[in-house]
C-alpha cells in the first residue's frame, strides 16, 4: 500500500492535523434547517443548477439529503469551475487561442484555480471532512524564497535577495531607529522609564541589536558558509564545527532605494488573516474536492451542456442547454444560477434589470498562472526551498513552489502567477510566448532554468471558456448598487457562487453561498406547506 493509498483510506493527515491542533474540528451539527418541512414536501420537487463548480455541486448535494430531485447543467467536461487541477493529460482551449495538453509526468500537477485553504474557513474544512478529502500542509511563506527587483537603481537592482534577508535587516534597522528615539525620549507619548526599558528589551530581541543598541546584521538572515553543512567547499569539516560565517548585513539606504518598498513586494499576504498559517491543501491536487461531490451526485450531471437560455414560467423555470449540438429544454420548479457574471450575462434570459446590470458591471480579476516542469527540484536541492513564494516586479509577478511531493525526481512549479495588467498581457500572448518569457525572466531568479526546463501548460482565466475571469472584485460603490440584487430570488431563480458573498475569491464563498440558496429554497417550500 503505497502512502497516498493509506491516506485516501484512513484520512489520517485530516484526522492527525486535529489531533496534533492544528485544526479545530468541524462542526458536529452541519447544517441546520426548519424540521417542519418533511420528505412529502420536497419529494418531486425539481430544481435545476446551472454549473457544476462547488456552489452548483454542494446546492445540489445539501438540496438532495432533504428530497429534492436536482439536476446540474455544467458546460464543460468536468467538474470543479475553477477548482481546477492541471496534471497530465489536461486539455483546454482558451477563447481566441489554440489547444494545449498538459504533458506533466504522472503524479505531478499545480493547481490552475483555487490553490490554498485558510484554517479559518471552517465550512471549507467540514466538506473535506465529511467528503472524506485527505489535507496537507501548504506552505505559504517562506524566508528562503527570493526577492527580485528588475532595473531598479541601487546597488541591490537585478540581485536575487532571500526574503530573510531583507525581513531581518528591515526589521533591524526600524528596531534600531526607534531604540535610539526612545534613548532620547523623542517620542510623543511619555513613557515611564519601566515602559521604555520593557519596550527596549524587545526592540533589542525583535531586531536583534548589540548592547549598544544598534543593528549590525544577525545569523537570522543566514550564513556565506553554513555551520550545518556536513563538509564546507574547501573541505574542512561542518555540522556545528565552528561558529559559521554571517552574511553582511544589507545598507539601510540601498534597502530604501532598492525598490523592494513598490507594492509587488508588500509582505502583506503573510499578515491576511485568510493567509495565515496554517494553510492547507488536498491531497494529490484540489480537484479531490470537486470529485468527491461529483461521486455524491452520480447521475445528477449533465457535462458538455451550456445553458443558451434561462426562461421564468407561471410554475418556475424553464432552461434550454445544448448536448451534442442540439437544443436540450428542461423545466423545473427552481433555478440556483452559480454562472460567472461574465458568462451569465451573455445567456438569452429573462433575469430582471437589476441582476443584468450586476452581470454587466461587476468586474472580474484578470490573472493567469503557468505550471513548468523541470527535471529535477533544483530549488530544492540547490536553493533550499521548500515550498513558499519569490516575487518580483517582472510580469511573472510570483513564483510558487510545491509543498508536495518533496524530494521527489522531477516536479511542478508555478512560473508565473500574475494579475490585473500583467496577466491581460502575458494572457494576451501566444503559448508559446507565455512560456518563453517566463523562462527568461524566471532565469533571472534560478539560473537553472534553461537546463533543467521540460514542459509547460499556461492559462489565463479572463480566456477560459465559461469561466472569463479570475473572481469577482468589488469596490465600495459596486458592492453597493448591484450586490444586494444577488442576494434575493429573481422569481424562482436564485443566485450563488462566490461572487454573491464577501468570501470572493475563495472556496468557502462557493460554499457559503450554496448553503445560502438551500436554505431559502427550503424555507420558501416550508411556507408553501404552511398554506
Amino acid at each position: 500500500m503505497t502512502r497516498r493509498d493509506f491516506i485516501n483510506q484512513t484520512s489520517a493527515a485530516y484526522a492527525g492535523l486535529t489531533a496534533w491542533g492544528l485544526l479545530q474540528p468541524a462542526p458536529a451539527k452541519a447544517f441546520d434547517l426548519p424540521d417542519h418541512v418533511n420528505a412529502e414536501d420536497t419529494k418531486g420537487r425539481k430544481v435545476v443548477i446551472l454549473g457544476a463548480g462547488l456552489a452548483g455541486m454542494t446546492t445540489a448535494y445539501e438540496l438532495g439529503k432533504l428530497g429534492y430531485d436536482c439536476t446540474v447543467l455544467e458546460a464543460r467536461g468536468r467538474s470543479g469551475g475553477r477548482v481546477w487541477t492541471v496534471r497530465g493529460g489536461t486539455s483546454e482551449t482558451e477563447i481566441g487561442s489554440t489547444a494545449q495538453t498538459s504533458k506533466f509526468e504522472n503524479g505531478l500537477y499545480f493547481n490552475g484555480g483555487a490553490a490554498r485553504i485558510p484554517h479559518s474557513h471552517q465550512l471549507t474544512l467540514h466538506y473535506c471532512r465529511e467528503l472524506g478529502v485527505p489535507l496537507e500542509i501548504f506552505n505559504g511563506s517562506n524566508e528562503s524564497a527570493f526577492l527580485y527587483n528588475d532595473k531598479a537603481d541601487g546597488p541591490l537592482s537585478s540581485r536575487r535577495m532571500r526574503i530573510r534577508e531583507y525581513h531581518n535587516d528591515m526589521r533591524g534597522y526600524t528596531s534600531e531607529l526607534l531604540a535610539k528615539a526612545l534613548d532620547q525620549s523623542s517620542l510623543d507619548q511619555q513613557l515611564t522609564k519601566e515602559d521604555v526599558e520593557k519596550l527596549v528589551d524587545f526592540l533589542k530581541n525583535e531586531g536583534d541589536l548589540n548592547t549598544a543598541h544598534l543593528y549590525k546584521g544577525t545569523n537570522r538572515r543566514g550564513y556565506k558558509i553554513d555551520p550545518s553543512r556536513p563538509v564546507y567547499a574547501d573541505g574542512s569539516p561542518g555540522a556545528g564545527a565552528n561558529p559559521g560565517d554571517m552574511t553582511d548585513p544589507y545598507g539601510i539606504t540601498d534597502l530604501l532605494r532598492s525598490g523592494f518598498m513598490q507594492p509587488v513586494f508588500y509582505n502583506v499576504g503573510d499578515y491576511v488573516y485568510e493567509q495565515n498559517a496554517t494553510l492547507l491543501q488536498p491531497v494529490g491536487g484540489m480537484d479531490a474536492i470537486p470529485k468527491a461531490l461529483e461521486k455524491r451526485l452520480a447521475g445528477k450531471i449533465l457535462f458538455n451542456s451550456p445553458v443558451k437560455e434561462l426562461r421564468k414560467t407561471e410554475t418556475g423555470v424553464r432552461v434550454v442547454y445544448e448536448r451534442e449540438g442540439k437544443p436540450q429544454e428542461l423545466t423545473a420548479e427552481f433555478c440556483v444560477c452559480t454562472l460567472p457574471l461574465p458568462v451569465l450575462k451573455n445567456i438569452d434570459s429573462d433575469i430582471s434589470g437589476t441582476v443584468k446590470r450586476a452581470a454587466d458591471f461587476v468586474p472580474y480579476i484578470k490573472t493567469g498562472k503557468i505550471g513548468l516542469q523541470f527535471k529535477r527540484r533544483f530549488w530544492e536541492e540547490d536553493d533550499g526551498i521548500y515550498g513558499g513564494i519569490s516575487r518580483t516586479n517582472m510580469d511573472i509577478n510570483q513564483i510558487w513552489y510545491p509543498s508536495f511531493g518533496l524530494m521527489g525526481k522531477k516536479g511542478v512549479l508555478i512560473g508565473y502567477y500574475n494579475f490585473y495588467g500583467r496577466a491581460e498581457y502575458v494572457g494576451n500572448l501566444s503559448l508559446a510566448e507565455r512560456q518563453k518569457m517566463a523562462l527568461e525572466q524566471g532565469a533571472k531568479i534560478h539560473p537553472q532554468y534553461p537546463s533543467e526546463f521540460d514542459n509547460a501548460f499556461s492559462l489565463a482565466w479572463h480566456r477560459i471558456p465559461y469561466s472569463e475571469g479570475g473572481w469577482a472584485t468589488y469596490d465600495d460603490t459596486t458592492r453597493r448598487k448591484y450586490y444586494p440584487a444577488l442576494l434575493e430570488p429573481d422569481g424562482n431563480i436564485y443566485f450563488a457562487g462566490e461572487h454573491t458573498t464577501y468570501l470572493t475569491a475563495w472556496m468557502a464563498g462557493a460554499f457559503t453561498s450554496a448553503r445560502r440558496s438551500v436554505e431559502a429554497i427550503h424555507a420558501r417550500v416550508g411556507q408553501y406547506t404552511k398554506k
